[in-house]
């Protein structure tokens, strides 16, 4: 019932976003390097296309859109998740760390086992989201532990958080430093936030990751919106409170860092989507949480759009696209901020 009724409150914001995103996906899929009408769409995807168009579409555009879909939703509902556990507005995986533990995980995996053919099963594209996730839940443990003060304090917690980012900043550098040449380069570009040059088998790593966590989370809308009152309420209502929180943790670190595993450190998404989504339904987390998946695959695959295509041929990254945007939202927001609490 409350799934009903958040759906008819919010049913047209919903709309539209998904409107949005069917327009961006279709005007991407034509724009590039080299241009695709709509009609030579439809006769590519009816299968009689040409070699070109065919390879175009199917080997380098789609799968990147997809991912750039799969990512957004991940990161967008992982950001939701941490502001409604820390009930503080700045809350996102990637200024906390999180995002950078995971791939500090996925870069160390890179390091110790390329190169070597019998360990070769833990550089495929399935295992480095589980490494990615590791990282990310070690990261997010250890900010939670430090935070801990008779509760978990907004404005501890966000300082922790950027402490570990930094840490785990300082320590993926000195991993670079010892790789090839060519290996840092591409990690360097990779830690940026970036979706270019995916295949098909980076979805089909990613797919379960999300097809599994999202409605898990969505599940969870009502213990978020027990968590952002008072902790005697959702005692007395029979929650263990403290048990709900460390898996909601742990669903926001595996979400994140599955992203991280396939698209690079992409940060301040999950700050802008759900900020965007609660402006747009209300704090409750039945419609919050739908909304915020929904905004994060449209910024990012219009953040793919403009970076493949404003220098092109050459290639920005998607995270420095987000950034971007980003960075002078996080400073309005904590010029606008009053106190330490959360702000709607």
């Amino acid at each position: 019932m409350e799934w009903i009724a958040a759906f008819k409150e919010s049913k047209k914001p919903l709309l539209v976003i998904l409107l949005f995103i069917l327009g961006t996906f279709i005007f991407s899929l034509q724009t590039g390097v080299l241009p695709i009408s709509i009609s030579e769409i439809g006769t590519t995807l009816r299968g009689e296309g040409t070699p070109q168009h065919e390879l175009i579409l199917f080997q380098l555009r789609l799968p990147r859109m997809i991912i750039a879909l799969l990512i957004g939703a991940g990161l967008a509902v992982s950001g939701a998740i941490l502001q409604g556990l820390s009930r503080n507005s700045l809350a996102d995986p990637g200024i906390l760390g999180i995002n950078a533990g995971a791939g500090l995980a996925v870069v160390l995996c890179i390091f110790l086992f390329k190169g070597n053919e019998a360990l070769g099963i833990f550089q495929s594209p399935f295992m480095l989201p589980l490494f990615a996730f590791c990282g990310a839940l070690t990261v997010a443990i250890l900010i939670y532990t430090f935070s801990w003060k008779d509760g978990v304090d907004p404005g501890r917690l966000l300082l922790i958080g950027i402490g570990f980012n930094a840490l785990c900043g300082a320590l993926l550098i000195i991993v670079q430093l010892k790789m090839d040449p060519r290996d840092f380069q591409e990690a360097t570009i990779w830690l940026t936030g970036s979706i270019w040059g995916t295949q098909w088998r980076y979805v089909y790593a990613l797919l379960p990751w999300i097809v599994v966590l999202l409605p898990f989370a969505f599940f969870k809308a009502k213990t978020l919106n027990l968590l952002q009152i008072s902790d005697p309420i959702p005692y007395s209502l029979g929650m263990n409170v403290e048990f709900e929180r460390r898996l909601l943790l742990s669903l926001a670190a595996a979400l994140a860092g599955a992203c991280v595993a396939v698209g690079g450190g992409i940060s301040f998404l999950g700050l802008l989507a759900p900020h965007i989504a609660r402006r747009l339904t209300g704090p409750n987390y039945y419609s919050l949480l739908p909304a915020s998946a929904l905004i994060g695959m449209l910024i990012l695959l219009l953040a793919d759009m403009i970076g493949k295509n404003i220098l092109a041929p050459a290639d920005i990254p998607i995270g420095i696209v987000i950034s971007i945007v980003g960075a002078p939202y996080l400073i309005y927001m904590l010029l606008n901020r009053r106190g330490s609490g959360f702000k709607t």
